[in-house]
């Protein structure tokens, strides 16, 4: 900074008061303004000249000769195609602007939403700050959706390549997440253990057990990953909860009834054709395993879809209900389904 000029320090030093990832952070000051009351061909030397010290020239900002608040915006082909003695503004339009604070992805959704090459931000009083561009807001993105991606794997969001993070560093961010699993998974084992009776009566009931849990994890990350990906979109808000539910209750019902039906097949198959002898009760082996499946795959699939709105709606980002995170509640909470199933249907032959 010391080796900076005075002008440039300032900026920087400016730019750097804003918080991370939002409007002010991202954007540059190098931006092309002009006076309302210019005509078009004033515009297009004043272009020619500052073109090279600009960030880009496809979009010009037309200010109020006194207040130099923003008016309207120009387009570098409107501009182009204007009578060079007409005035600026009959060829300008209304500007879409944005707020120093607002959020980089808000930013990324007016830039896509209006086809801008870059939008304008502007203090409460109009005065333009600078501009954010669409390739400085496709960095943020990517940098935004590279976090998102390692929390969705259950770890700490990294800032560095992988080849440049330390040792140290890449234990602190990976063991941190893959120990409170670990813990989360004990409860798996304390789950077995007070169905131990029931299992030592029927020990073909282990044989399902990692379908069961399975098929409920995958469900519940299936509902995650779709909600968590609808409110970083915006198609959904907090109080969208209770429609998602009647939308997930039908269908984790749906695709646990299939799941359930493939169950059955593959039991008697293996039965039928001597693969392997399930017993003489194998029909309600089947039975149990399937209305289990049922019951596991659609609560996966409210849990893993309402967890990103209990983590939105007390301040934590959605993405931090990774897939293993849903997996782990899911696995416990499965096999008291699957051994609660079992002591309904089984009671009084194999239990």
């Amino acid at each position: 900074m010391s080796l900076l000029d005075t002008e440039t320090k300032t900026s920087i030093e400016k730019l750097l008061t804003y918080p991370a990832n939002t409007a002010g952070s991202l954007m540059t000051t190098e931006f092309v303004s002009v006076p309302s009351s210019w005509t078009i061909e004033q515009t297009l030397q004043h272009v020619r000249v500052v073109e090279r010290t600009r960030e880009t020239i496809y979009a010009i900002y037309v200010l109020d000769p006194h207040r130099k608040t923003l008016q309207q915006v120009v387009t570098l082909r409107r501009l182009i195609a204007g009578e060079p003695q007409a005035s600026i503004l009959s060829v300008a339009r209304n500007a879409i602007t944005t707020t120093p604070l607002a959020d980089g992805e808000d930013v990324a959704r007016l830039i896509s939403k209006y086809d801008l090459l870059a939008i304008p931000v502007v203090d409460e009083k109009a005065h333009v700050l600078g501009i954010v561009t669409v390739d400085d807001i496709i960095d943020a993105i990517i940098e935004e959706g590279t976090e998102d991606v390692q929390k969705f794997g259950g770890m700490a969001a990294i800032d560095e390549p992988y080849m440049q993070i330390g040792f140290g560093k890449m234990l602190y961010k990976r063991g941190g997440w893959l120990s409170v699993l670990f813990v989360s998974e004990m409860l798996t084992a304390s789950a077995m253990q007070y169905f131990q009776s029931e299992l030592e009566k029927a020990v073909v009931l282990t044989l399902f057990i990692p379908l069961i849990m399975s098929s409920g994890g995958n469900s519940g990350s299936q509902a995650t990953s779709l909600l968590i990906r609808s409110l970083a979109l915006r198609e959904l808000r907090l109080g969208d909860w209770r429609h998602v539910i009647l939308r997930e209750l039908p269908t984790g019902l749906t695709l646990g009834a299939i799941l359930g039906i493939i169950g059955v097949v593959r039991i008697a198959v293996w039965q039928n054709f001597g693969f392997y002898d399930y017993g003489e009760h194998w029909m309600l082996v089947a039975a149990t395993v399937a209305v289990a499946l049922v019951g596991i795959v659609t609560f996966g699939a409210i849990s893993g879809s309402m967890l990103p709105f209990i983590l939105k709606r007390v301040g934590f980002d959605p993405a931090s209900a990774s897939a293993p995170f849903v997996a782990t509640l899911v696995d416990v909470t499965g096999l008291v389904i699957y051994f609660s199933v079992a002591l309904v249907i089984l009671k009084g032959t194999l239990l």
